[in-house]
């Protein structure tokens, strides 16, 4: 069942961690599903609108950001709108395989049957090396990992 506005702490929870989940899937086709079919999102400096330019995003995103993995938290939320910091890591395949870290926060609006309808994005990366990553290979769950309170 999907979670549904006006949220409470415990639904605002559950759908963030479904939505950490369907990311983490890196599958463009699945991704989209969770989005209205004229959704609106701002991607750092990308405006798209509805799944194509969603689906089409996604795929390029993901083309370059290998070994993608992703962990977000609830940040705030009300009625229907949620608010989440997340954190990633991804090898950069525009740029020699380099390690890097997004660090970014998105306001999400939800119709009444809990599809979300607007994705506002704001991310920063930073360079790390490998030694670096929290979310490394032996890291099963990134729920488990300890995020040091200068990050977070």
């Amino acid at each position: 069942m999907v979670p549904k506005p006006p949220f409470t702490l415990e639904s605002a929870l559950q759908k963030v961690k479904l939505a950490q989940a369907l990311w983490n899937t890196r599958d463009p086709s699945r991704v989209v599903n969770g989005y209205t079919a004229t959704s609106i999102w701002r991607n750092r400096d990308h405006f798209l609108r509805g799944h194509t330019e969603i689906k089409s995003f996604l795929t390029t995103k993901w083309a370059r950001e290998r070994s993608y993995r992703l962990r977000k938290e609830l940040f705030s939320f009300h009625d229907n709108k949620i608010a989440v910091q997340f954190w990633y890591e991804y090898q950069d395949a525009q740029d020699k395989m380099k390690w890097k870290r997004c660090y970014g926060i998105e306001h999400w609006t939800f119709d009444t049957e809990g599809v979300m309808e607007k994705r506002m994005m704001s991310g920063n990366d930073v360079e790390i090396g490998e030694e670096k990553r929290w979310f490394g290979e032996r890291v099963g769950d990134v729920d488990t990992v300890t995020i040091p309170s200068g990050h977070f």
